[in-house]
């Protein structure tokens, strides 16, 4: 029944802000619309999964922690260096794969994840 992740749609206190983050951070081309389409590929795979009121993998007052899959995470720890974004964790690695995080403008986490 479900093709696949339609969207993650969220308000932001500073739009242009918010925007021009993710524009440089990530490197995720956002259109004029406020948005962008990312079309996976077959090595590419969206994790769709619920975590209980008070655990505390992210922050309890954070509804939502979004994570992107990244080709290479010791490139993107260099990029965002090189961009003064510091990480809000370090690199860590376990049976899923090696993750970082930074936060957004709006300080909510954001994970980046290498598989």
């Amino acid at each position: 029944m479900i093709k696949g992740f339609g969207g993650v749609f969220w308000r932001t206190k500073n739009l242009e802000a918010t925007k021009k983050w993710y524009s440089d951070v990530l490197k995720i081309d956002i259109e004029n619309w406020n948005g962008t389409v990312i079309t996976p590929d077959a090595e590419n795979k969206t994790i769709f999964s619920f975590f209980a009121e008070n655990d505390s993998y992210f922050p309890t007052n954070q509804q939502v922690m979004l994570n992107f899959q990244v080709h290479n995470l010791n490139e993107t720890i260099e990029h965002l260096a090189q961009i003064g974004v510091p990480l809000a964790k370090p690199k860590e690695a376990g049976d899923f794969g090696q993750f970082v995080w930074v936060k957004d403008p709006d300080g909510r986490l954001v994970e980046l994840w290498e598989k």
